[in-house]
């Protein structure tokens, strides 16, 4: 007979988790492992709140388990550390993003790319080693491989950083990829939502030229006076993107 998810390990955890396509959050106990030889665990202060956390919630792309846990743009202290950590001690700032584990054997583990191990383990709704199911950061502590532990450094505040931990590196990731990480390069930025508006923010501490591309005119005030874009094109507006492509 399966183990109740708060009896399957010897560390008792408390979070918040749906139990149905509602989404609705409620209670919930659970456990976590015990700290292994390379986890670092850490109580949980921020977490940020990310779309997929609420399409998974609701089983808005058909493959949740329920009860699932969100989160995983959590950021906190670290508590313990198993003995063979080399890299965090007790105390330290740390994070997790979207992965918690993968094979560590494959070329992509071995380059450093664990996002496509085909055995990654993300950080709630997947399957882990041992059968159990991953939690995320709606919670009061994670453990993890010290392989996906982040440091936080000490000037940037943990619910500052905690969006950074996804919304932040999906970005900045292209804006280094793809080279637009260059004083006065031109970028655009479609779209001012969660990710739209953590991209101009990066872009402009690049030292790039930003022009918003948005459907909401009510946020161009937004975008030119609060985050700093040197411009903002209407889509809907043909006017403005026929002038824009010349």
């Amino acid at each position: 007979m399966a183990k109740a998810p708060e009896e399957e390990h010897p560390v008792k955890a408390f979070g918040w988790a749906a139990s149905d396509p509602s989404g609705v959050l409620s209670p919930f106990k659970f456990s976590r492992r015990a700290t292994g030889d390379e986890d670092v665990r850490f109580k949980i202060l921020y977490c940020g709140i990310c779309h997929t956390d609420l399409h998974l919630a609701k089983d808005g792309w058909g493959f949740t388990r329920y009860p699932i846990l969100p989160g995983h743009e959590l950021t906190g202290v670290v508590t313990e550390v198993g003995s063979k950590v080399q890299k965090y001690k007790v105390g330290d700032r740390v994070g997790v993003g979207c992965l918690v584990g993968a094979c560590h054997t494959c070329d992509s583990c071995e380059n450093s790319l664990e996002n496509y191990c085909l055995q990654q383990k993300q950080t709630y709704n997947s399957i882990n080693t041992d059968g159990t199911m991953t939690y995320g950061g709606y919670s009061d502590h994670m453990v993890a491989n010290e392989r996906y532990i982040v440091r936080i450094p000490d000037n940037l505040p943990l619910d500052v950083a905690a969006p950074l931990l996804c919304a932040g590196i999906t970005t900045y990731s292209p804006l280094r990829y793809f080279g637009l990480d260059k004083p006065g390069m031109k970028v655009g930025v479609v779209g001012l939502g969660g990710l739209g508006h953590v991209a101009v923010k990066l872009a402009k501490a690049m030292g790039t030229i930003v022009t918003v591309i948005s459907t909401s005119p009510r946020k161009k005030q937004e975008a030119l006076e609060v985050l700093g874009a040197d411009s903002f094109l209407v889509s809907t507006n043909p006017e403005e993107m026929q002038v824009s492509s010349v």
